[in-house]
């Protein structure tokens, strides 16, 4: 188990600085927020072994500036596919069917809207959403068939209120 209490103190103490400095290495407060949070977690997850080094915050800062730099090469490598390849072809913005059915989708339970997801979306066969599900088979088709009931009463609610503000 680690010393929780060792490394909050060595948290507290140190993320200010920490900050400070990936945020001049990235120039981008979000960038670094990124690194040094992945950093820490690192540090976390090691602390039994970072917290015996002579200086953990040494060791956390050399982590958090190699995951930015990580970062910069892997958006340097995308900048250059993307002049080799040339612009991705615009995804056009959701039609107002679709923001409506997936605005009724987040009104059902979960595991309908998993099953019908699952099931409709991706393709998948009653027998591999119930693997998926961990449900049986009999349960994923009374989810679908609730789900789509469901769906049917609020995409007709929506119907209804159009044709009414009409």
């Amino acid at each position: 188990m680690p010393d929780v209490d060792g490394f909050d103190d060595f948290y507290r103490s140190s993320r200010q600085r920490l900050l400070g400095f990936v945020y001049v290495l990235t120039g981008n407060v979000a960038e670094a927020q990124d690194a040094v949070q992945e950093a820490y977690i690192r540090a976390w997850q090691r602390w039994s072994t970072v917290s015996g080094y002579d200086d953990p915050e040494a060791w956390v800062r050399v982590v958090a500036s190699r995951i930015a730099v990580s970062r910069w090469r892997s958006l340097r490598s995308r900048a250059r596919a993307y002049l080799r390849h040339g612009a991705e072809e615009s995804v056009p913005a959701p039609g107002t069917d679709t923001v409506e059915v997936v605005a009724a989708l987040r009104r059902l339970p979960e595991e309908q809207r998993t099953a019908i997801a699952l099931y409709y979306l991706l393709g998948m066969p009653v027998a591999e959403v119930a693997r998926e599900t961990a449900a049986p088979v009999g349960t994923v088709k009374a989810r679908l068939s609730r789900g789509r009931a469901a769906l049917a009463g609020l995409l007709a609610v929506v119907d209804l209120e159009e044709a009414a503000d009409a």
